[in-house]
């Protein structure tokens, strides 16, 4: 093989390299082609959205049924107020819960619909009322240590309960328990 050769195969392997860091990086960032035809619109509001951004998939049973289309706040009720575009052929009942999750390793953030029982559906323009927000793993962490300094230590309670050991022994010797 001549140079011009091994230098044309290597520009194509680069192109190709090139080209499949950028599918990669527009399915991280959810560029990807919406395959979602004509849409209802539905708000939710949440007290904490974490990292959920315009654009992340909404979710059902694991399969795409729309896309958060818009992210307020609402100053009266200090909320994040979240507008949801949903597919038309996807009817969900009024009493619908809606999570946010975390999908992977990159913490994409989705929503997630859970339908209810009620008989009556969702239309555009409703809200629905059930929501929980996303698990901040910093406020989490803080919890679990703030419990854990909170325990009594391994020593104290070893000696809490020797105490509790003697002072009934000596109450049953009949002796004073000081």
């Amino acid at each position: 093989m001549d140079r011009t050769t091994i230098d044309l195969w290597v520009g194509v392997f680069v192109a190709l390299g090139i080209a499949a860091l950028l599918g990669l990086a527009m399915k991280v960032g959810n560029l990807t082609s919406n395959k979602i035809g004509d849409t209802y619109t539905v708000s939710a509001a949440f007290e904490n959205i974490g990292g959920l951004k315009p654009n992340a998939p909404v979710k059902s049973a694991g399969v795409v049924v729309g896309r958060v289309a818009d992210i307020k706040f609402d100053t009266k009720a200090y909320e994040a107020v979240v507008t949801i575009k949903i597919d038309e052929r996807y009817e969900f009942p009024k009493d619908t819960f809606a999570n946010i999750y975390t999908a992977g390793l990159l913490g994409e953030q989705y929503i997630g619909l859970e339908a209810g029982g009620e008989e009556d559906y969702l239309k555009n323009g409703d809200k629905i009322a059930q929501t929980q927000d996303a698990v901040v793993l910093e406020k989490m962490i803080s919890q679990f240590l703030y419990n854990k300094a909170a325990e009594p230590s391994a020593d104290e309670g070893a000696k809490a309960s020797d105490e509790k050991a003697s002072n009934a022994k000596s109450t049953e010797l009949g002796d004073p328990p000081f």
